[in-house]
C-alpha cells in the first residue's frame, strides 16, 4: 500500500513549479536533456517531494518539454528521426535490464564509475569541438551503434535514474562525431518514447503528482524554445563550455549521493 506524500494544493506548490519548469525548460533546450536532474532535486528541497514521487512527476513533465524542444530543433532539421527511434527502442529495453540490475550491484561503486565517466567526458568536450555541418548518418556501423548506445543509456537510467541526454548528447558528439545541435535534438525526441513508457508505468504505481507535473511541463515548454534558440546562436566551443559546466553540477550530485550511500551503510 502505497503512502500519500504529495504535499497540500497551495500556491506555493504551483508556483514552485513554475518557477522549476521555467528553468528545467531553458535547460532542456540549451543541452538537450529532459530537465530531470534539474526537477528532482528541486522537487524534493522545496516541496517535500518523496524521491520517487518526485522522479515520477519530473519523468511526466519530461514529455510535453521535450516535445517543443524536438520540434524547435526539427525546423532547422537538427533531428535524426530514425536513429532517434532506435535510440529509444534500446534504451526502453536497457531501462529493464537495469532496474533488474539495480538490487544486484553496488550504488556506490557504479556512482563513483559514472562520476569518472563524467569527468572524462568533461575534458574531452574541450578538444573535440564539433562541426555544425556533421549530420548523424545511418550505416551498418553506426545503426548498431546506436542500438547499443540506447541499451547503455536505458541501464543507466534504470540503475542512477540519471536521464538519457546526460549520456547520448556527449556520446554522439564524441562518439559519433554528430553536430552538437542534431546531437540535441536527437536526444530529446528519444527521450520522449522513453518518458511516456516510464510515466505509464509510475501511474500504475501512483508514483506520478499529475497536477504538478502538469505544471511544471507546461512552464517548461515556455522556455525550452529558448534554451534551444541559444543553443543554435553560441558558438560550438562555448557550447561545448557549458554543457562542461551543466555535466560538473551533474557530477557533483552524483557524488553526494555516492558519499552519503556509503556513509549510511
Amino acid at each position: 500500500m502505497t503512502t500519500d506524500t504529495r504535499p497540500p494544493r497551495t500556491a506555493r506548490l504551483y508556483l514552485v513549479c513554475v518557477g522549476v519548469g521555467l528553468l528545467a525548460g531553458l535547460m532542456s533546450g540549451l543541452f538537450g536533456v529532459g530537465g530531470g536532474t534539474v526537477i528532482v532535486p528541486l522537487l524534493v528541497l522545496l516541496l517535500g517531494f518523496d524521491q520517487r514521487l518526485a522522479a515520477g512527476t519530473s519523468l511526466a513533465a519530461i514529455v510535453p518539454t521535450a516535445s517543443v524542444g524536438v520540434v524547435t530543433y526539427a525546423i532547422d532539421g537538427h533531428v535524426a528521426w530514425i536513429p532517434a527511434l532506435i535510440l529509444a527502442a534500446g534504451a526502453v529495453g536497457g531501462a529493464q535490464i537495469g532496474t533488474w540490475l539495480l538490487p544486484k550491484l553496488s550504488q556506490t561503486a557504479l556512482r563513483w564509475a559514472f562520476v569518472t565517466f563524467l569527468l572524462a567526458v568533461i575534458v574531452s568536450l574541450y578538444f573535440v569541438i564539433p562541426s555544425r555541418d556533421a549530420a548523424l548518418e545511418l550505416t551498418w556501423l553506426t545503426g548498431p551503434g546506436l542500438a547499443l548506445l540506447g541499451v547503455v543509456t536505458g541501464i543507466l537510467a534504470g540503475l542512477l535514474g540519471v536521464g538519457g541526454g546526460i549520456v547520448v548528447v556527449p556520446a554522439l558528439l564524441l562518439l559519433f562525431g554528430t553536430s552538437d545541435l542534431v546531437a540535441k535534438g536527437t536526444s530529446l525526441l528519444m527521450m520522449i518514447p522513453t518518458a511516456v513508457s516510464g510515466t505509464v508505468g509510475n501511474l500504475r504505481r501512483s508514483n506520478v503528482d499529475l497536477r504538478a507535473a502538469l505544471c511544471v511541463g507546461v512552464a517548461a515548454c515556455a522556455t525550452t524554445a529558448v534554451g534551444a534558440q541559444i543553443a543554435k546562436a553560441v558558438d560550438p566551443f562555448v557550447a561545448n563550455v557549458l554543457f562542461s559546466i551543466f555535466l560538473v553540477f551533474i557530477a557533483t550530485q552524483i557524488a553526494v549521493k555516492a558519499v552519503r550511500g556509503r556513509h549510511q551503510r
